[in-house]
């Protein structure tokens, strides 16, 4: 009697092993959903929102040996930065190392017309005086020279750039740069 009147009051018989069954079922119900939203979910790749996608058009400075802190170097290349920014062309600069002669950047001015810049900037006395000396060993490229040299020669495949106030040469700059990095360029 004590037995059966024990079992009746207030214990409840449980079937060993069935509440883990629930929770086991429910946890793998929940980790397939999981599973299938995760392999159903559409990508979007964007680029990160900081990088800068960049076309294949580029520009290249040849600077004195100062690089773009150069006075006249610095004009130039915020010229060339703000139609990076605008064409998304790329920008790039190369400091002549050495002597500042026109003999010396030669060599430098070689280095990025067969480096494949589409338009190469000579800013500075040696790296101008470069260019307009071996523009014609480069037909095919494209030239500016940021100079006020004027040797009366017209060379078909050089733009010169002849203002000497530094917003007047960024202006200018940037309008001919804009120009070859879109495709608009002469």
């Amino acid at each position: 009697m004590w037995g059966a009147a024990g079992a009746g009051r207030g214990a409840r018989r449980r079937l060993p092993g069935r509440p883990s069954w629930w929770l086991g079922g429910g946890a793998a119900v929940l980790a397939l959903a999981g599973l299938t939203t995760w392999l159903v979910w559409p990508e979007h790749e964007r680029p990160d929102p900081r990088a800068r996608v960049y076309t294949e058009a580029s520009a290249c400075l040849l600077t004195p040996a100062r690089g773009t802190a150069d006075a006249s170097a610095a004009p130039v290349w915020a010229g060339m930065q703000q139609a990076s920014t605008e064409s998304r062309g790329k920008v790039s600069f190369l400091e002549v190392d050495g002597p500042q002669t026109a003999q010396n950047a030669s060599s430098f001015l070689a280095t990025l017309v067969s480096g494949g810049c589409d338009v190469v900037l000579a800013a500075g006395p040696a790296p101008s005086a470069a260019v307009l000396q071996q523009a014609g060993r480069f037909p095919g490229a494209k030239f500016i020279a940021v100079t006020t040299v004027d040797d009366g020669k017209s060379l078909a495949n050089v733009v010169r750039v002849t203002e000497t106030a530094p917003a007047d040469v960024t202006s200018r700059v940037h309008a001919l740069v804009a120009g070859a990095l879109s495709g608009t360029g002469d």
